[in-house]
């Protein structure tokens, strides 16, 4: 649905858990009074709508579980019948029949006994998901995983999954059993959280979002998702009588460890629209940062004056690319802390690994970390497999321990803040896993730090502007930091995609990972 086939999403696009969303639907019935049967008959009708449009052909085979879930799926059915399309229900649990969902129309219904003959019937035909709806707990028991199992081995045309993928934890992203692997998961109100997670992401292919009349969300514990209208919402703005110290100075601190690093970054944060960039390290990388990103200007970071003045002269911070962990990044480093006073600080690699644990080390102000797991296990002295179990908790606690912003990398990033709100990156692809992506994204987000923009933004806003330059780099495996710093112009130049006019109930669309 999304123009060009490029990602979609409203301005604000809510990513609330499913047991949120449940919880949400259930006020909104009591308590506000709006009818269960008005939030189904949409769900099916804009689902249905979706089907037609991107399935034209071929016999619709819904499965039908006894919750809402199978009461969607019963409303798309009978929809789908009577704009003439040959239609099935497959009934996996019981249901009270005759169904007033389904208007009086004959739609054809049958159980799950006979599998070998049902499993002939599904060759060539659209597959509808509405076993299991979003409270599902474990794994699904026998004859739903009977079911799904059969679904997955068919030669289908194509599987549209409602809300969720059967199988799937809505709250965390865990595929604990037997799961439906969809093509299109078709979401009612909002993407759920666990959706955008793994290991569920995969199964959930191209996500669309629908609108079906819920009232509005004034909940600052629901995670949003970050699209290209709340971007081109927050990005800085330039007056046109500016210069150069007004649209952001940053100081970089960094290192010999790794040279390139700092390059990576300087050059990024040039980019993202900074006005000037000033790296300390070491003069044994000052000929190579300065053939490689001439707009920077270097200082001794063993110079403590020198290194001093360049953080007064800053609005903002940033250390961690190529600096080690000897003793000397250490006195670098204790010295910057020292010398800054309100600027915003973004700490990455090696400056993470100096702070940690996190609370033996406690820096203060605004501060933005940009941990991969490995960083994030050591900030919280937790391990690894603790980090990926819960990302998006492990992210939000360190957050509200330290008063930092979180940037938590992997699939997908988070960003964290002290005060509970996460935003979701949707742009996120394993072309990205490419040594030195993490100092692109560093030099992004401080110097969008650097033009005034608050750190949790900032970590929210260089993950889309470099998770967009690199999905329109088009260079798959082949995508390389470089690419990504070239494509940050465009990135920012971007206006977000309009709603697709044949569909505006969709207010998000993002294809299936890659």
């Amino acid at each position: 649905m999304a123009d060009g086939g490029a990602p979609y999403g409203a301005s604000i696009v809510e990513a609330p858990l499913a047991s949120q969303a449940s919880a949400f639907d259930s006020f909104a019935i009591r308590e506000l009074g709006v009818p269960q049967a008005v939030l189904m008959e949409n769900a099916g009708r804009q689902a249905a709508y979706l089907v037609q449009r991107m399935f034209p052909t071929g016999r619709v085979v819904g499965f039908v579980g006894a919750g809402n879930n199978g009461g969607d799926a019963l409303v798309l059915l009978r929809t789908l019948q009577g704009w003439g399309r040959s239609v099935e229900a497959v009934m996996t649990s019981h249901r009270e029949g005759p169904d007033a969902l389904l208007h009086g129309w004959p739609v054809p219904r049958s159980g799950p006994g006979d599998l070998q003959g049902l499993e002939a019937r599904l060759a060539g035909a659209v597959i509808i998901d509405g076993i299991l709806g979003t409270g599902i707990q474990g794994p699904p028991r026998s004859v739903a995983a009977a079911t799904i199992e059969m679904i997955n081995r068919c030669p289908t045309q194509a599987v549209v999954a409602l809300d969720t993928p059967s199988g799937v934890d809505g709250d965390t992203g865990a595929v604990p059993g037997a799961v439906v692997r969809a093509d299109v998961t078709v979401a009612f109100g909002w993407p759920k959280l666990g959706t955008l997670l793994h290991p569920a992401r995969p199964f959930a292919g191209r996500i669309l979002a629908v609108e079906i009349g819920f009232p509005p969300v004034h909940r600052t514990d629901w995670a949003r998702v970050i699209t290209s209208g709340w971007a081109e919402a927050a990005l800085p703005r330039r007056s046109s009588d500016t210069h150069k110290n007004r649209v952001g100075a940053l100081c970089l601190l960094a290192g010999s460890a790794m040279p390139g690093a700092a390059v990576l970054a300087a050059r990024s944060a040039f980019r993202a629209g900074c006005g000037v960039v000033r790296v300390g390290g070491t003069a044994e990388m000052r000929s190579l940062l300065l053939e490689a990103c001439p707009e920077a200007i270097w200082f001794d970071a063993d110079d403590r004056v020198a290194l001093l003045d360049a953080v007064e002269a800053s609005t903002a911070l940033a250390a961690g690319p190529g600096m080690g962990t000897h003793d000397a990044a250490r006195n670098r480093l204790d010295h910057l802390l020292r010398g800054r006073s309100t600027q915003g600080l973004v700490l990455d690699a090696d400056a993470l690994s100096m702070v940690a644990p996190a609370e033996s080390n406690p820096v203060e102000g605004p501060v933005l970390v940009t941990p991969h797991p490995g960083e994030m296990a050591r900030l919280t002295a937790s391990a690894v497999a603790e980090v990926q179990a819960d990302r998006p908790g492990s992210a939000r606690r360190l957050a509200k321990r330290t008063g930092w912003a979180v940037l938590l990398k992997g699939a997908p990033s988070l960003v964290a803040g002290p005060d509970g709100r996460l935003m979701v990156a949707m742009l996120g692809s394993s072309d990205l896993a490419v040594a030195g992506m993490g100092d692109v994204l560093t030099g992004a987000a401080s110097a969008l730090v650097a033009q005034g923009i608050d750190v949790f933004t900032a970590g929210a806003l260089a993950l889309h502007l470099t998770g967009r330059s690199a999905w329109t780099a088009g260079k798959g495996v082949s995508l390389t930091p470089t690419d990504v710093i070239s494509g940050l112009a465009d990135a920012i130049a971007e206006q977000p995609a309009p709603a697709p006019p044949h569909a505006p109930f969709v207010t998000f669309d993002q294809p299936s990972p890659r």
